[in-house]
């Protein structure tokens, strides 16, 4: 690891309105487990959408939660399984706060527990216990409040096997979680890069105003647009790699990403490629792949362990 990239946490989010009813908690730049998160609250039963990776951060997501809804959300989703996005839960259900998730992802969480703070110890994690969703559901599932509704729609495999949306169609906002990225380089290893398109094309016909993403700024429909590049892009250098016979580390060496280049977190394109091979080899959406393998080579493209600043 290099001194730049000693784990340094960088400055806790903050809750800011979207549309009526509708708030997004912005984290800084960053990807690595430096992910966003929503409020939904119109007087009825709030929900709350993803959470954090570590206890400070999940605290300060609490509290600026609590400006909202005093007594907390009464839901809380799980856009899919990863840390970063449920390490918090636990901070909700002590108030009572029904934890929600695609009965993929509930069995993902379990199976994954605790493993991504093996990959940076260093990281002042905190107390997050294990805490897996109550209530699941396949397909898609509506949560209503007073005025306003939030519909959780299936989409994956994306960015893993079972992504879920909550899209909140009387104000036009879409929470995407990791499906979409702003700024930062999509990751595509755990789910599929066909199916991240596929996906795209279906939030797309939503036609959303706002979309939040799972990291990044907020934007509009440009940042479905521009995760929906990357991922062409992505297909194409696969194409070429298999071509040539090189190896997706290789590959990813030898990449010219254009205007991709300035993306945060950069040596995910490595493991994307090995997701982009394998299906162009014959390999099922979601299908499992060797994570750890791919993430070793990311950290050779890198020079280093990634940087994490959670």
């Amino acid at each position: 690891m290099t001194a730049a990239d000693a784990p340094k946490a960088a400055p806790h989010g903050h809750l800011v309105p979207v549309a009526q009813d509708v708030h997004a908690f912005v984290q800084p730049a960053g990807g690595w487990c430096l992910n966003n998160a929503g409020l939904v609250a119109d007087g009825g039963r709030s929900v709350l959408i993803d959470t954090a990776a570590t206890e400070a951060r999940t605290r300060r997501l609490r509290e600026e939660t609590a400006r909202i809804v005093p007594g907390g959300p009464d839901y809380v989703v799980n856009t899919h399984f990863h840390g970063d996005h449920t390490f918090g839960n636990g901070q909700f259900t002590d108030r009572g706060a029904v934890i929600v998730a695609h009965a993929g992802t509930r069995s993902d969480t379990e199976e994954a527990g605790l493993g991504l703070r093996r990959l940076w110890p260093d990281v002042e994690w905190g107390h997050t216990p294990l805490t897996l969703p109550t209530l699941t559901f396949r397909d898609n599932l509506t949560l209503y409040g007073d005025n306003i509704r939030t519909e959780l729609l299936h989409v994956g495999p994306a960015h893993t096997a079972n992504d879920v949306v909550a899209w909140i169609p009387q104000r036009s906002v879409l929470f995407t979680g990791d499906v979409v990225w702003s700024g930062v380089t999509p990751y595509v290893l755990m789910g599929s890069v066909s199916g991240s398109l596929r996906a795209l094309n279906q939030l797309r016909a939503l036609r959303p105003s706002v979309v939040v993403p799972g990291h990044g700024p907020v934007g509009g429909p440009d940042l479905l647009d521009s995760t929906e590049a990357y991922l062409h892009l992505l297909q194409d250098l696969a194409a070429d790699g298999l071509r040539r016979g090189i190896s997706a580390l290789q590959a990813a060496r030898e990449a010219d990403i254009g205007a991709f280049t300035g993306h945060l977190d950069p040596e995910r394109l490595v493991g994307n490629l090995h997701r982009a091979y394998a299906e162009l080899q014959g390999l099922a959406p979601g299908a499992r792949i060797d994570v750890a393998a791919s993430f070793k080579e990311m950290v050779a493209f890198h020079g280093g362990l990634p940087a994490c600043h959670a």
